[in-house]
């Protein structure tokens, strides 16, 4: 595993189509605050990681999940849920 702080440039580029939202500045904000990125190189390591991750929004995550049991904000934990969406992210 790699942990990486993203400079807020690169940040800029992946949240594009976020910056006219009223919550961009935030999102960047928690983005630069601290490690943003793991990368695997596993098979099947989306559909794999998704399930120990759970569901997108934490009131709907299975008990013992990642998101169920420490996420408190929908957009505040990993959200990579395809293989494309990983590889143009690890491209940024």
């Amino acid at each position: 595993m790699k942990m990486l702080k993203a400079p807020e440039r690169v940040l800029a580029e992946h949240y594009h189509d976020l910056q006219r939202k009223p919550f961009y500045p935030t999102i960047i904000s928690y983005m630069t605050s601290g490690p943003v990125a793991m990368v695997s190189d596993r098979p099947k390591v989306v559909c794999s990681s998704r399930v120990i991750i759970g569901h997108i929004d934490s009131a709907e995550a299975a008990p013992g999940t990642i998101r169920e049991d420490v996420s408190i904000h929908i957009s505040r934990i990993i959200h990579t849920d395809s293989v494309e969406g990983a590889q143009r992210e690890i491209q940024l």
